[in-house]
């Protein structure tokens, strides 16, 4: 089955942090732009960051920007995002997707040029 496989999710304290990583499972990571997206109870699911398969550039979502990084290892096939200065407001299921469309991430992200979507990972911040 060509999908993405997220983990490293978890409980972490405010102010805490994670590290999710983001496999690929039938297909090659580095042929594409990688997005990480939440989806918190509730709410719609939100782009939170891209990272390039070209020159592995970065984009943010201000809510997340000087707070996670993304970053790619394409010898190990995986994608991280390394998630800082938790807060309650970061609770949400992560997942991550291949841009299907595009090398190098969009100004703006449109999730339906995403596919190989994985089952998430939870994240809850809670004291």
């Amino acid at each position: 089955q060509v999908q993405a496989v997220e983990s490293g999710g978890g409980l972490v304290q405010p102010g805490g942090s994670l590290r999710l990583s983001c496999a690929a499972s039938g297909f090659t990571l580095d042929d594409y732009a990688i997005g990480w997206f939440r989806q918190a109870p509730g709410k719609e699911r939100e782009d939170i960051s891209c990272i390039s398969a070209s020159d592995r550039s970065t984009t943010y979502a201000g809510s997340v920007k000087g707070r996670f990084t993304a970053s790619r290892d394409n010898a190990k096939n995986t994608v991280y995002l390394q998630m800082n200065s938790l807060n309650p407001e970061d609770t949400a299921v992560y997942y991550c997707a291949a841009n299907l469309l595009r090398r190098r991430c969009p100004e703006v992200v449109l999730q339906y040029e995403f596919d190989y979507w994985g089952q998430g990972t939870q994240v809850t911040v809670s004291s």
